[in-house]
């Protein structure tokens, strides 16, 4: 039997059968590995899109459905629907590493009832979120438009907000969006990480030296108990309350950090040598300390006041550690204004803002985690701090005052007459002055070469020197205590002024110092990423733009056209006639 012939078009037929089946192949094998091994790409030179560590680590540990509503939802300007696209994006993320993650959008001015409206912003306002007041262009003009850049995170009956917007002053807006995209991933895995943790990392509060009570400390104790297993203790009984028995015989902290909080009474050796051991036991301190006394309550009155020595018996002990508290007083040109009289005008005190040099306005530089792209701090009678150079120890410097600052002796007036003379550019003339120091490594006891009769505990053996651990020094005192309100007395958040009506960045720093030292570097470092702004040249733009329109429109059919007829040669000279 004759065999049948095969023509050309069969054999290209059976080809283009065996690729179409290869290929159907490979997409479901693909598709099967990838439901066993689970696998992202970041292409993004800034890796936007990828993870830390301690991110999916803490994602692993949510077992039951979280939900998240987010209020950015509506016809904002580019910049927030930026944001808006970014937390979707990173919540998108959140979930491909825990389907337990749940999310919406949600527009808190949906409703076209005023009084519904209203009644939603004060219970959007009543879980914690902040509202913002923009100038929106419309076909009628400007309009006031509110908006709440936050969500709230809902887990197992508990519910916390997320503030995704930044508070910074004196940057343009566009940066502030930026820094709150990069702080985007921490706000949420913080969140999580509280919302998750069966067992609040403990946290002591010192008192018996005169540390503030009451409404002064309202705010930021309510938001520590919210955060923390947060106890007052006093260090006046034996054995050391800051220390417990551990497994076997060892000796550990009884809390993760101790704060220190602007004490008015000296120490005695017997409560030094208490503090100087839960830190050589591994214990971690924020130090908010004033060197030196100095009150606005007698300035009030008599429009002057003394600045003494506040000797607490810890400078020398501070000084062991690798940090010198100065006695003097820092001037800054950069400072919060006070409301000063400075006439009358019939039967009315006529009112003036001024600014007063001994309330520093500290804006961050510094990449650290603890303070990247925190609002300014407001700081308040505030001294210079020195570093020295202990060995292994490393000192990294939070805060510094700006490069106009002044320095001025102790005892010293401090008076308002100050606000009625020209600044004096020979005084103001800087160096900056460094505020606030992170100390790092294994210290040396303040009482290693000291005699210890009747100070020695019998319950947990004297250390000389430390495991490794932290600590943080901050020369003002003040930064922990919030305004009351005038003239009702009731607590004003902290961070608020009340006269300037800004908000300022002292409650996240407290926290993010806390965290610091409760959960470690790993949680925070989250605030070190870095997203480029990249933002078109508008000048080139607006010069160029016929150009690129041109481009932009011809480019695209262009190629299309080469395409075109590089395929079409290829396919006449593969199947034309010989």
């Amino acid at each position: 039997m004759k065999e049948q012939a095969v023509s050309p078009k069969g054999n290209i037929r059976k080809q283009y059968r065996k690729r179409l089946l290869a290929v159907v192949l490979l997409i479901v094998a693909a598709n099967y590995l990838g439901s066993l091994y689970f696998t992202r790409i970041d292409l993004t030179t800034d890796k936007r899109f990828t993870l830390a560590k301690v991110s999916k680590k803490i994602l692993k540990h949510l077992n039951e459905r979280m939900t998240c509503t987010v209020y950015l939802k509506g016809d904002f300007p580019a910049g927030f629907k930026r944001l808006a696209t970014q937390t979707r994006e990173m919540l998108e993320e959140l979930q491909a590493y825990n389907n337990q993650i749940r999310f919406r959008f949600v527009n808190p001015s949906g409703s076209a009832n005023p009084k519904k409206r209203m009644h939603f912003y004060q219970q959007l306002i009543d879980k914690g979120l902040s509202p913002t007041n923009l100038q929106v262009k419309t076909k009628n003009g400007l309009e006031q438009q509110t908006i709440f850049p936050g969500a709230i995170l809902q887990y197992k009956g508990q519910e916390i907000p997320v503030l995704l917007l930044s508070n910074e002053r004196n940057i343009p807006p566009d940066e502030v969006l930026n820094h709150s995209i990069e702080n985007l991933e921490f706000v949420f895995v913080n969140a999580i990480h509280k919302l998750e943790q069966q067992k609040k990392p403990s946290l002591a509060y010192l008192t018996g030296q005169g540390e503030p009570e009451g409404k002064r400390v309202t705010d930021i104790f309510n938001s520590l108990h919210d955060n923390y297993a947060f106890k007052h203790v006093n260090i006046d009984t034996l054995p050391n309350p800051l220390l417990e028995k551990g497994k076997g015989d060892s000796v550990v902290p009884r809390f993760r950090a101790l704060i220190v909080a602007k004490p008015q009474k000296t120490f005695t050796e017997r409560e030094k040598l208490m503090l100087d051991q839960y830190i050589m036991y591994g214990g971690k301190v924020l130090w908010l300390i004033d060197p030196v006394l100095a009150s606005m309550d007698s300035i009030k009155q008599s429009e002057t006041t003394v600045s003494i020595d506040l000797n607490l018996g810890l400078q020398a002990q501070l000084f062991t550690y690798g940090v010198r508290l100065n006695k003097n007083l820092l001037l800054d040109l950069n400072a919060v204004p006070i409301p000063v009289r400075t006439g009358q005008s019939g039967n009315r005190p006529q009112i003036q803002m001024l600014p007063w040099y001994y309330y520093l306005l500290v804006t961050p530089r510094s990449n650290q985690p603890v303070v990247r792209n925190l609002n300014s701090i407001e700081m308040n009678f505030v001294s210079s701090i020195d570093t020295l150079a202990i060995k292994g120890v490393k000192k990294t410097i939070l805060l510094k005052t700006s490069p106009y600052c002044g320095v001025e002796s102790v005892p010293g007036i401090i008076s308002l007459a100050i606000l009625r003379q020209k600044p004096s550019p020979a005084f103001f003339r800087g160096p900056a002055q460094d505020v606030a120091v992170l100390l790092s490594g294994k210290f040396t006891s303040d009482f290693k070469n000291r005699m210890l009769s009747g100070l020695k505990s019998k319950v947990f053996p004297f250390r000389k020197s430390s495991v490794p651990t932290q600590m943080i020094v901050v020369s003002d005192g003040d930064l922990f205590l919030n305004q009351l309100k005038i003239p009702d007395g009731y607590p004003l958040p902290l961070g608020y002024n009340q006269f300037t009506r800004q908000t300022y960045g002292n409650k996240e720093f407290i926290l993010n110092t806390l965290n610091y030292l409760t959960d470690g570097p790993g949680l925070i470092s989250l605030r070190t990423r870095e997203f480029k702004l990249r933002l078109l040249d508008k000048t080139k733009i607006n010069r160029q733009r016929l150009q690129w329109q041109l481009f932009n429109v011809l480019t695209p059919l262009m190629l299309m056209l080469i395409f075109a007829f590089v395929v079409i040669g290829f396919r006449k000279r593969k199947y034309g006639k010989k």
